[in-house]
């Protein structure tokens, strides 16, 4: 089931080039996004985790459900589980990820390369992800696969992202390089 999240913070992006996390497993692409706890995102994603679990495990699904929750097996977690992190405290989070190369476009909707420095940790974007039930020897979980990311507006970097700005420099006149 694709659902688009609209004005979302981006964390942990990895867009551009697929990793692995912590060296382990299969390298893939993949974005944390950010939202406030009145997200209107949150209700249409329990929404759609209940009929994604209703369609997989059928009259199992209240006791699936009540592990899964239990357990944080969703792609929707607390952000205050991630309290180290900066922007993570007092929001929830969905966490994505996808061996195909996700879309990555402006506001315009043109094509976005690592070199136009964005979008980048802490910037806002409307994301489409898509939700599916999972049920094998790794558990039973309702992941998001990350299908697309779109450049909404700036916001304050997280640590290693952005660029620097040209009011952060003086102009050098020719004299002091003397």
């Amino acid at each position: 089931m694709k659902i688009k999240l609209n004005d979302v913070r981006l964390a942990f992006p990895a867009l551009f080039e697929a990793k692995t996390v912590n060296g382990e497993g299969e390298p893939a692409f993949s974005a944390v996004f950010l939202m406030t706890p009145d997200h209107p995102a949150i209700a249409e994603l329990e929404a759609a985790f209940e009929t994604i679990g209703k369609d997989k495990w059928g009259a199992k699904w209240p006791a699936v459900k009540k592990e899964i929750m239990a357990k944080d097996r969703t792609a929707l977690h607390d952000g205050d589980t991630k309290a180290d992190y900066a922007g993570f405290p007092g929001n929830h989070f969905v966490s994505s990820r996808n061996k195909t190369r996700p879309l990555v476009i402006d506001k315009d909707r043109s094509p976005l390369l690592p070199s136009d420095g964005k979008p980048y940790a802490g910037c806002y974007v409307n994301a489409s992800v898509e939700l599916w039930a999972q049920d094998n020897n790794y558990g039973k979980r309702i992941n998001a696969s990350l299908r697309g990311v779109q450049f909404l507006r700036d916001g304050d970097a997280f640590a290693g992202g952005g660029a620097a700005t040209e009011d952060e420099f003086d102009a050098v006149e020719e004299e002091a390089l003397v």
